[in-house]
């Protein structure tokens, strides 16, 4: 028997991950388990019913600076878990790790996230490739969210709503980790080694990579490990690892200057969605005018209408005050790093280039 097809608009979310207690690590791995992991800075979906109902350019803004706030979130879930090796945001993947983690946000607000993750690992291994959805509750908000001079933001006692999803996700990576043998992470390691060496001199160490039967990169041939050209490569990586350290670093306070201002953002979220759902339960049914119920019951249902609409706009004000209070961060965090220039993306991609020049003028001057 045929069943007929679902229609072409129609979505398919994943069930809500739940609760999730993270999987943390008692001790310390291996240090063939400790994986460098990268952090993209989050993509982001737009939806058309935000911008229309409360303006393009307040959510376009919430959801740029969410794409820069929520991988930091990530990244201190994956530290939590004391499973891994060095865990950084950086602004786009990063030849020099392990193991690189994106992800688009494709729904976020006071009282659901819906985002896809995508994890690869330096061979080409797909780690993850699949959506996560959490739903928060009242339980979920901490009791007051309006910050005074007298009642300042207190990060210790804020718990962040949507911890589930960030939890799952971190155990979905440690989950696949064990399924990989020994020999296999320490082959990981050694590719990652290999493709930083490329990225700085492909002339050099294009022959040392080779993709095997599954598509997947494999060192053919390492270098002796007195190599000059090797020596040259760990030194850059040195110097590499130093300037990611201080992008990270610009996430981090970005990330902390953010906080307060987010988490009254997504708490009037949460009300605002419930008393918009509110409101529509309540709504006054014409069809059945005779059985409407007292003039009590008509003023209560006007003055819950009323007081939605204001409530909907305060949540406007607040969200355009999100917005300007983010907004000098967002300038700190583009200000030169190391005498580059630009956004935090391009002076990324600039000190890239420095390396690969640096790197050549250094081969070239003999020893």
């Amino acid at each position: 028997m045929q069943t007929a097809a679902p229609p072409a608009d129609e979505v398919f979310e994943p069930a809500p991950v739940g609760s999730v207690a993270l999987n943390y690590a008692e001790e310390t791995p291996h240090e063939y388990q400790l994986l460098d992991i990268a952090v993209n800075v989050f993509e982001v979906e737009l939806h058309a019913s935000e911008s229309e109902q409360f303006g393009e350019w307040i959510f376009s803004e919430i959801r740029e600076n969410e794409a820069h706030y929520l991988p930091y979130l990530m990244k201190e879930t994956l530290l939590r878990s004391n499973q891994w090796g060095a865990v950084r945001v950086l602004p786009e993947n990063d030849p020099s790790v392990d193991l690189q983690v994106k992800a688009k946000v494709k729904a976020s607000n006071g009282k659901r996230i819906l985002v896809h993750i995508e994890a690869i690992d330096s061979t080409g291994r797909v780690w993850l490739d699949q959506e996560y959805l959490d739903l928060a509750s009242e339980d979920d908000f901490p009791d007051r969210v309006r910050i005074t001079p007298g009642q300042p933001f207190d990060p210790e006692e804020f718990v962040e709503p949507f911890q589930d999803i960030y939890n799952a996700i971190s155990n979905s990576l440690v989950k696949f980790r064990s399924a990989l043998t020994e020999q296999e992470l320490v082959d990981l390691k050694r590719v990652s080694e290999m493709i930083y060496a490329r990225d700085l001199a492909p002339e050099s160490f294009d022959d040392n990579l080779r993709q095997d039967s599954s598509n997947l990169l494999t060192v053919v041939s390492l270098p002796a490990k007195d190599d000059p050209m090797l020596k040259r490569v760990e030194d850059m990586q040195t110097r590499h690892h130093l300037f990611i350290d201080t992008v990270d670093e610009y996430y981090r306070s970005l990330y902390e200057q953010m906080r307060p201002s987010y988490a009254v953002w997504r708490k009037y979220s949460f009300d605002q969605i419930n008393e918009d759902t509110k409101a529509a339960k309540e709504q006054y049914d014409f069809q059945n005018y005779g059985q409407s119920g007292s003039y009590l019951t008509l003023t209560q249902r006007y003055d819950r209408y009323r007081w939605s609409k204001i409530f909907e706009l305060e949540y406007r004000e607040i969200s355009a005050g999100f917005n300007n209070e983010v907004g000098p961060a967002i300038l700190e965090l583009n200000k030169s790093v190391h005498g580059l220039s630009g956004t935090m993306e391009e002076q990324y991609i600039q000190w890239k280039r420095i390396l690969r020049q640096l790197f050549s003028l250094e081969a070239e001057i003999p020893n």
